[in-house]
């Protein structure tokens, strides 16, 4: 059954399968209920999770209820227990709104949540990351989570984050990065599909992010904290909820 699962979410586009998500999941959900893992974004308990990812599928990551990532997971138990994102008044903008999150973060009285991409069904303003209709220092919170690495000009889309966030505002801005690279890697002589997702991960990926990553955040003008979390929480949670160990969170404040 893995195989089959694993040969179906990896055959069809993750904008595809998030549509037809809203029939599947509930049934995938029921089938594969149980208490060995956790999803935290819903509390619902699971034998298992299922495999995910384009060039090297991911064993037991993909929630079948949510359908949340490693990461996502990662990032609502840090909005949830370290920061005032549920707790605040605050101006939200969203980059490409994870499935997860869109219904959750729309529902929450304290927040002002608007949504935003060029390409996304649940954005509220389709827009460009490097050329954003917002006035300056709009937002107390942006989140802007595996967009980056699809953009060429990532300077000014972080330039464009800066501007529009308020002073004393803060953001989380999570990418794909290898932690054993220092420096981020990009060629864009490469414009074969099928190289680019072999070397980049997916063919739409226009670089891999090293650990100067951080320091490219700093040089915009963010202060930037660089949080593993899965270091600050047990192992026993870090297996529950079927996080990457030692992924960072990147934080970062005006």
């Amino acid at each position: 059954m893995s195989k089959i699962f694993k040969y179906f979410l990896n055959l069809i586009p993750r904008p595809w399968l998030i549509k037809l998500s809203y029939w599947v999941k509930p049934l995938l959900a029921f089938y594969l209920r149980g208490s060995k893992y956790i999803d935290p974004i819903d509390g619902k308990g699971f034998r298992k999770f299922l495999p995910y990812g384009y060039e090297k599928p991911r064993e037991g990551v993909l929630s079948p209820s949510t359908l949340s990532l490693e990461r996502h997971r990662l990032l609502w138990l840090y909005l949830k227990n370290e920061t005032n994102f549920f707790k605040d008044n605050l101006k939200v903008l969203h980059f490409a709104p994870e499935q997860a999150f869109y219904k959750r973060f729309r529902k929450q009285n304290n927040i002002e949540y608007l949504t935003t991409d060029l390409n996304s069904p649940l954005a509220d303003i389709e827009a460009d990351i490097c050329n954003l209709p917002f006035e300056d220092e709009s937002f107390d919170v942006i989140l802007c989570n595996h967009v980056l690495e699809h953009i060429t000009d990532d300077t000014k889309a972080m330039q464009e984050l800066f501007r529009i966030l308020k002073p004393g505002g803060w953001g989380i801005f999570q990418i794909p990065q290898d932690l054993n690279r220092e420096v981020t890697f990009e060629d864009n002589s490469i414009t074969d599909k099928k190289e680019r997702a072999k070397i980049f991960g997916q063919y739409d990926h226009v670089r891999i992010y090293g650990r100067d990553y951080f320091d490219k955040l700093r040089s915009i003008g963010f202060k930037v904290d660089e949080v593993d979390y899965t270091s600050q929480i047990s192992q026993l949670e870090v297996e529950k909820y079927r996080l990457a160990k030692g992924e960072l969170v990147p934080f970062v404040k005006k």
